[in-house]
């Protein structure tokens, strides 16, 4: 639910570059709790994917254009490791206890597939790109509504 919050604000900041916006506006925008939002955007200037300004033209912005940013940066800030088991993960291994050999685990290879494949997908797609289409997806639904009505 925090990475899905992040992404949301994250779209939302994307929409509006570079424009600086504050947490309410966020919150409003991407959906999310404002109380949970904040502990979100501290994490993510603390990961440098944000820069946040107080004052009268303070807010927050991207610190760096959408397209540089991918979904994978961001899923990683918020949730740690895409493995979904530790002994899967490249960055934070840790073997099972009741494992009594890794390199012969079939469990251990099945999840680092799962991971390599979640990977692929996260890491190729942009930030920009997410919220290009939530753009597109939002337009498409308003229109399908507008016929709707006409009908």
């Amino acid at each position: 639910m925090k990475a899905k919050y992040a992404l949301r604000a994250l779209s939302t900041l994307a929409k509006h570059a570079p424009e600086r916006l504050l947490a309410r506006k966020i919150a409003a925008d991407a959906g999310v709790p404002e109380k949970f939002l904040e502990a979100i955007l501290v994490e993510l200037r603390n990961a440098n994917l944000i820069d946040t300004k107080r004052g009268a033209a303070g807010g927050h912005a991207l610190a760096r254009n959408a397209d540089l940013i991918t979904i994978g940066d961001i899923v990683r800030v918020i949730d740690g490791p895409i493995a979904p088991i530790r002994c899967a993960s490249v960055t934070a291994y840790k073997p099972c206890e009741e494992c009594l050999d890794p390199q012969h685990c079939a469990l251990r290879y099945l999840m680092g597939d799962v991971r390599d494949a979640m990977s692929s997908v996260i890491d190729n797609r942009s930030l920009q790109q997410l919220s290009d289409e939530n753009d597109r997806l939002t337009q498409q639904l308003k229109s399908s509504k507008r016929k709707r009505k006409i009908a």
